[in-house]
């Protein structure tokens, strides 16, 4: 029987280098003049939305009977938005953001954007059910080793602008992605697989819609409620078996 630290060392590593980035991105934005903080942002912005637009291609292959994938996808963020807006999901992460804010004692309006950011950024993605899964499931960590090294980087240049929030993502890391691990036994059970299932596609699909949508928020271009359409996920298996009925 695998130890503990053998289902979840991906999570453990992948804390890790995020607080390393986070350290390292702290210490540069003390360098850096206001100028730079803006087209450090500008850049992670532009990335974040090439990464959200690969994803999101997941929605031309996730089909299912007659009905196309960008339609779900389309279904999910109406119907997970609106779930998300009656719950007052975005404003209850801001809160959460907020506190942590006042627990620190800081002061800068940007310690709560640069948490949901960093939170939503690092645990969205193909790598961290997939990687996990492998993780809880056989031990093996190099999934989650090659998003801990994507993730560190990205850490710091977050934190390069957003600051000591970014390292606070490590809860949601440890509790999402270590989570995912530990049950990973009884999870295998019930998901299909993740490389070729319309379900999981359209989950990816979602994920870089929500990406790019981070993407904008960076670059200023809109102010989307990011955290209100994560419903969407959770309907989105919903969805595609009522799909399958139908056809």
């Amino acid at each position: 029987m695998m130890s503990l630290w053998t289902k979840t060392s991906g999570t453990w590593i992948n804390v890790a280098t995020v607080l390393s980035g986070t350290a390292l991105g702290l210490v540069l934005q003390q360098q850096l003049m206001p100028s730079l903080h803006q087209i450090i942002t500008q850049g992670i912005g532009l990335v974040t939305l090439v990464v959200g637009m690969t994803m999101a291609l997941d929605l031309t292959r996730a089909t299912i009977g007659h009905v196309d994938g960008v339609v779900l996808a389309l279904v999910c963020l109406v119907l997970g938005g609106t779930l998300g807006e009656l719950v007052k999901l975005d404003d209850r992460l801001h809160t959460v953001g907020n506190w942590l804010q006042q627990r620190m004692g800081k002061s800068n309006h940007q310690f709560t954007e640069g948490f949901i950011t960093a939170s939503l950024l690092f645990c969205v993605g193909p790598l961290t059910l997939i990687g996990s899964l492998n993780n809880g499931l056989t031990g093996d960590n190099r999934l989650l080793v090659l998003k801990a090294i994507m993730d560190g980087i990205s850490a710091m240049t977050l934190a390069s602008s957003f600051g000591i929030s970014v390292g606070y993502s490590t809860v949601v890391i440890l509790l999402y992605q270590g989570g995912i691990s530990l049950a990973a036994g009884s999870l295998a059970r019930v998901l299909p697989n993740p490389e070729t299932a319309p379900s999981i596609m359209l989950i990816t699909g979602i994920g870089g819609v929500i990406i790019l949508g981070l993407g904008l928020n960076l670059l200023k271009v809109a102010q989307i409620r990011i955290a209100s359409f994560l419903p969407a996920f959770l309907l989105a298996p919903v969805l595609c078996w009522l799909a399958d009925l139908i056809s």
